[in-house]
């Protein structure tokens, strides 16, 4: 099962953004998935994830977050946030009249899960927080801000594998030839004469750029305590680099209830196909009906 819907809705400023819907196979009804991506990332990397949760017998949506996938770019960048991202996923729900939903979200994706938690709490059943949390490691994040947004030249598709491979190796040590293949195809899309663009907008950076290296980080720990008060799953890759074991001793601290599984000899961050992360996911559903 691997067929879905384009499905598109508009956010409050006007932009037309999109969503893969995946329907649920035949059965009784079960809460709905919604999947969010990470930073540079789009709907393609839930597309093994998506069919075996459909298969369990539950609707996905699988968004394209603004100025990501076939979503469209904002004029203006400073508006790529998480509190942005977090507006259009409320107006998802609002313009597809969905009441709730268990939530999946990788790595920024579980960043605007957080912000949903404390501004549209009725909105999530619980949720599944792929390798990030409220303190992230400063390593992983210098790693994602050094190409984030970054002029590259590709010139071909061989090109596009050695990209990210360069920017991924250490992530994925184990992938092979395949496995990058289905990698490139989710991180470029087919540019003029058939040459690979990645497929999102490098203003998604400035952002970063125009942050204070003198501001203190912002306080994440209240916004994942508002999701705390749900069923949640923590998966984390065995190797992460931007969710350490500092990281989520303070996420067991502050939420004791929390369903946790590592990935082994995967870093950030799991696709979720990943025989341990399936298997914790699909169980983690299960309880929650």
């Amino acid at each position: 099962m691997t067929g879905f819907t384009d499905r598109w809705w508009t956010s409050a400023d006007g932009l037309k953004l999109y969503a893969r819907d995946y329907a649920a196979a035949p059965g009784p009804a079960r809460l709905p998935v919604v999947c969010i991506h990470g930073l540079t990332r789009n709907s393609r990397d839930f597309g093994e994830v998506a069919p075996y949760l459909a298969a369990s017998g539950r609707r996905v949506l699988a968004v394209d977050v603004r100025g990501r996938g076939r979503s469209d770019r904002d004029p203006e960048p400073m508006n790529y946030h998480p509190g942005t991202y977090a507006e259009d996923v409320g107006a998802l729900f609002d313009q597809l009249g969905l009441s709730q939903a268990v939530f999946m979200g990788t790595s920024m994706g579980g960043l605007i899960t957080m912000m949903l938690a404390l501004r549209r709490p009725e909105l999530i059943a619980g949720s599944v927080i792929n390798d990030v949390g409220p303190q992230l490691s400063p390593v992983g994040l210098a790693r994602i801000v050094a190409y984030t947004g970054k002029p590259v030249e590709i010139r071909n598709w061989r090109d596009a594998r050695e990209y990210v491979k360069r920017t991924n190796g250490a992530a994925f040590p184990n992938n092979r030839d395949r496995d990058w293949r289905m990698f490139v195809d989710r991180v470029f899309d087919r540019g003029p004469r058939g040459r690979p663009v990645l497929a999102y907008d490098p203003r998604i950076a400035e952002p970063f750029k125009a942050a204070s290296p003198d501001k203190p980080a912002p306080d994440m720990l209240p916004l994942f305590m508002a999701l705390a008060r749900k069923p949640m799953l923590l998966v984390r890759g065995g190797i992460s680099d931007l969710l350490d074991q500092d990281g989520v001793a303070l996420m067991r601290q502050h939420a004791p209830n929390m369903a946790y599984v590592e990935v082994p000899d995967v870093g950030h961050a799991p696709m979720l196909t990943e025989p341990a992360a399936k298997a914790a996911i699909l169980r983690f559903l299960g309880e929650l009906g």
